[in-house]
């Protein structure tokens, strides 16, 4: 069931979200060469609790037979891995590396979640591009997240932006609806058919993430359990906010 959210519980999801945001901030302020995943961890479980949040990461249990909790605060994700990278005090960063950072921050009952992907350094054309791309596939899919339309209309013009500029999007993970739960219905993937699927109504929070691969879309998942990369080792990129379906323009909770 799609939950709409309350006055009250929009205000709490806003709060969520601006800790999400400030996190985001501090990260991307220490993404340099040299640096550690587990350090950018350690920083942005930091700067949630300063400002009263929890890591919702931290702990979660898929609920999949074999599959451990997942152990750290974010998500770590280096060149050709998707999502769900696990931080690593073995792992720096690299001249010219990717890096996707996914995080939830769960504050007074809501979560925010938002994804962005960095460049370390100086880094190639075709990376920088891939990055540009993706943050610019979501912009295109929210066009069509405004009241009346279908979830549909949002996942179309993610995949088909994508599509028209010769990259891949991941079918096999997808944004999801989010409030008191890190996921909620309704699933969103990024491609399907425009005209399908529930209709949007004021009150709804979704996290719309396009992923994107700069080869072909298949993907392999590490022994981890997490880890989920490219099969062709080709670079991948991931870029997502939680939005909020009102009576006009859609607005973006996790941007400060």
């Amino acid at each position: 069931m799609v939950t709409i959210k309350s006055k009250k519980e929009i205000e709490l999801m806003r709060e969520a979200c601006r800790v999400t945001a400030l996190v985001h901030e501090e990260l991307k302020k220490n993404i340099r060469p040299g640096i550690t995943t587990l350090e950018l961890d350690r920083i942005a479980e930091r700067v949630m609790r300063e400002n009263g949040g929890f890591p919702a990461e931290k702990g979660y249990n898929p609920g999949i037979k074999g599959v451990p909790p997942f152990p750290a605060s974010i998500c770590t994700s280096i060149n050709d891995e998707v999502i769900h990278g696990i931080p690593s005090s073995r792992v720096k960063l690299k001249e010219g590396d990717v890096i996707s950072i996914d995080l939830v921050v769960l504050k007074d009952g809501f979560n925010g979640d938002a994804a962005r992907t960095y460049v370390v350094g100086k880094g190639s054309k075709d990376a920088y591009d891939l990055v540009s791309i993706t943050e610019q596939a979501f912009f295109e899919g929210i066009k069509y997240a405004v009241k009346g339309n279908r979830i549909g209309d949002v996942c179309h013009a993610i995949g088909e932006f994508v599509k028209k500029n010769g990259y891949s999007v991941v079918r096999e993970f997808q944004g999801h609806g989010i409030g008191r739960q890190m996921h909620e219905d309704p699933g969103i993937p990024n491609y399907g058919k425009p005209g399908r699927g529930i209709r949007l109504e004021p009150g709804m929070t979704l996290a719309i993430e396009p992923m994107v691969i700069q080869g072909k879309p298949d993907i392999l998942e590490l022994d981890d359990g997490w880890t989920i990369v490219t099969e062709d080792a080709s670079l991948s990129a991931h870029y997502e906010n939680t939005i909020l379906i009102t009576e006009n323009e859609p607005e973006i909770l996790t941007l400060l």
